[in-house]
């Protein structure tokens, strides 16, 4: 199989050359890998290789929705048993961390029968939009390798986009699959807390803000992994209702009529490209077509507070895992930690348990006030990101922060800096390009971002939808709908490298 055949189908499509024995999982693992050492060295998407375990799987008999399939993880929690993972960061990759075991959901992905040739390219820990950690080097957007492809999930969403794969693991806290999958024209979404495992060892991140799933080039294909994954697992805080019906066979159905808001305006006030304007605009027309109706409101929610409540719970989550990290080698020093990372462990570490409680409460308002808002609505229609991917090296820590922040960390003083007036500005500084994920992680509710959009240069720019708890169901026909009426494959032959 040549490259320019493998790429034109989707996961479930090369599952289906296998099954028919037109192609055989070596041969699509040869073109993946061909593929890679082609164009890796300029996107920077894979770290971590697993060629030679990818080789010997590819000659087993496998199984499954997605039997054969080349695929990816993120080299953050989707650990597999003896392989390497440093989380984007120098500390683990000095010790040469390896895992004693899989993630429940590497489990269950291999259960699909997906073949596994590396882990992809992250910011130190997961902790910023854009994937340029000092261990590794920056991420490159295949659409125009000047600019990032996003973060946390960036060197997945930069795989799938060049065409390596046509799905890779992600996952997402903050709006971790949706904003690579806006930069870089991809299927990304979140689902409801507790839909996708985080055993055998967590509980759940962050209060089940964070979730893990799969980038995609289309819909079934990530109605399928869905399909597969969904549910409990031992470790699992609670358990999710089951879905009634599998995604996969709901995509094959057109939604309702739906009645959807949309806003365009910034939760915390900052400026939104008219690129994230014109993306919402063209997809309110796009869906007023097929017969929605569309209502420009927002739910009542005061942006900045809850900007500020997630970045105390992100703070904290840090805090807690740089002091583990520390304590799992005496050769691990703060040099070999990045300073925005050491800033954020320093302000998370002063949060008292009474603020945190308070913060937490504040959470539970704000899903409140989205159940209340979808009484009224079926969908909740924004920008993914307020503009189309930054270039490398746009999003940076300002001099005069970097001084500061530094001065500070010398006195153990850094936590100072969160707060006052100071505090607003740098949830601003922090979030001004990707201020809309937040809310649906916060909540807890499921979340996806469309590509229907392209600018004048080419790059694209996702829509945002968010949906009540556990319709997940909703957000996938509506999205197989979208790509039925405006395909975006067909996009992606216009990538050039």
């Amino acid at each position: 199989m040549k490259f320019s055949d493998y790429v034109q189908y989707d996961g479930l499509g090369l599952a289906q050359l296998v099954q028919r024995k037109e192609v055989h999982a070596s041969e699509l693992l040869s073109v993946a890998l061909e593929r890679a050492h082609q164009v890796n060295p300029k996107l920077n998407a894979i770290i971590i290789p697993m060629y030679e375990q990818a080789q010997q799987r590819s000659t087993q008999a496998l199984t499954g929705a997605f039997a054969g399939v080349p695929f990816l993880v993120k080299d953050f929690f989707q650990e597999y048993q003896g392989v390497h993972t440093s989380q984007g960061g120098n500390a683990l990759k000095k010790i040469h961390y390896i895992p004693e075991c899989n993630a429940e959901i590497v489990n269950r992905w291999e259960k699909t029968g997906i073949v596994t040739f590396g882990r992809t390219n992250i910011p130190e820990y997961g902790i910023k939009a854009i994937t340029e950690p000092t261990a590794w080097g920056a991420c490159h957007n295949p659409w125009n390798l000047k600019h990032n492809s996003g973060g946390s999930s960036g060197g997945s969403a930069s795989a799938v986009a060049a065409g390596l794969v046509p799905m890779a693991g992600a996952s997402d806290g903050g709006g971790s699959i949706r904003i690579p999958a806006s930069y870089c024209g991809l299927f990304g979404l979140k689902p409801s807390r507790g839909r996708t495992p985080w055993g055998p060892n967590f509980n759940e991140s962050m209060h089940g803000a964070s979730m893990q799933h799969v980038l995609t080039k289309s819909v079934r294909d990530s109605a399928a992994m869905l399909d597969a994954v969904q549910g409990a697992d031992r470790a699992s805080l609670f358990r999710i209702e089951t879905p009634q019906q599998k995604y996969l066979e709901l995509i094959q159905q057109p939604p309702k009529k739906l009645r959807i808001a949309f806003n365009t305006q910034s939760p915390i006030g900052t400026k939104v490209s008219q690129d994230a304007l014109d993306a919402v605009h063209q997809t309110v027309q796009l869906l007023e077509s097929l017969g929605h109706i569309v209502i420009e409101e927002r739910p009542q929610i005061d942006g900045l507070a809850m900007a500020k409540d997630f970045i105390t719970v992100w703070f904290g989550q840090f805090a807690y895992t740089y002091a583990q990290i520390k304590q799992m080698s005496a050769s691990i020093t703060d040099d070999d930690f990045e300073l925005d990372s050491l800033a954020s462990a320093a302000f998370g570490a002063k949060i008292s348990a009474a603020d945190y409680i308070h913060t937490l409460n504040n959470w539970g308002t704000y899903s409140t006030q989205m159940n209340i808002f979808f009484e009224k609505y079926d969908l909740y229609l924004t920008p993914s990101t307020a503009s189309v991917a930054p270039k490398n090296g746009e999003i940076s820590t300002p001099a005069w922060q970097k001084a500061i922040v530094k001065s500070m960390l010398k006195i153990g003083k850094a936590h100072y800096l969160a707060q006052g007036k100071l505090v607003d500005k740098i949830v601003r500084d922090n979030l001004k390009w990707v201020p809309f994920t937040q809310l649906a992680n916060i909540t807890g509710l499921p979340a996806m971002s469309v590509p229907l959009y392209w600018n004048k240069q080419g790059l694209p720019l996702g829509s945002q939808f968010i949906a009540p708890f556990g319709h997940e169901d909703r957000l996938l026909q509506l999205a197989a709908q979208l790509e039925y009426a405006q395909p975006w494959m067909p996009q992606h032959k216009k990538i050039r490298i």
